[in-house]
């Protein structure tokens, strides 16, 4: 796996695995109805790539394909972490946390913070984050479920100079 900033040829690629990663989720945990309002079809490849080429996030590579991305935004927030359906259960996710991480503690980041949905909880849970309150967002007309999850981050010390 090769983790690199994001390039505007990947554009497309991590449009279709944003609504591949979301239709992939179970219908136990979101109904279709709550999927299709999430990552509605047909995607906008436009929208995604303004997007995109605002929000920079960290890409992995895998067997040359997009397997995943992250975004961080420069106050700490992590807007969006998704991640292939062909290549979930591999350590994508996990890898681009990390990346994100020693890169929010290189910027002197303090807190990171992200709106996670059910599905991505535990993954943040797991990683030290504490939920903050639970919140229904409304996209297209349907109530989805999302919470709000921070953690504090230590800062690196600097190395004195002697």
């Amino acid at each position: 796996m090769n983790i690199r900033s994001y390039l505007d040829e990947w554009s497309r690629d991590i449009a279709d695995l944003f609504y591949a990663s979301v239709h992939a989720i179970d219908p136990a945990v979101y109904t279709q109805e709550q999927k299709d309002a999430w990552a509605p079809a047909p995607v906008d490849y436009d929208r995604w790539s303004a997007r995109l080429a605002e929000k920079q996030p960290f890409v992995a590579l895998m067997e040359g394909r997009v397997a995943g991305f992250i975004e961080l935004d420069p106050d700490g927030h992590i807007d969006c972490l998704y991640t292939h359906p062909d290549y979930q259960g591999r350590g994508v996710a996990s890898s681009l946390y990390e990346y994100l991480l020693a890169e929010a503690k290189q910027a002197g980041i303090t807190r990171l913070y992200v709106e996670a949905s059910l599905v991505a909880r535990p993954f943040f849970e797991h990683r030290g984050f504490a939920v903050i309150k639970e919140n229904r967002v409304h996209r297209n007309g349907v109530a989805l479920v999302n919470f709000s999850m921070q953690k504090q981050l230590g800062l690196i010390p600097e190395a004195s100079s002697t």
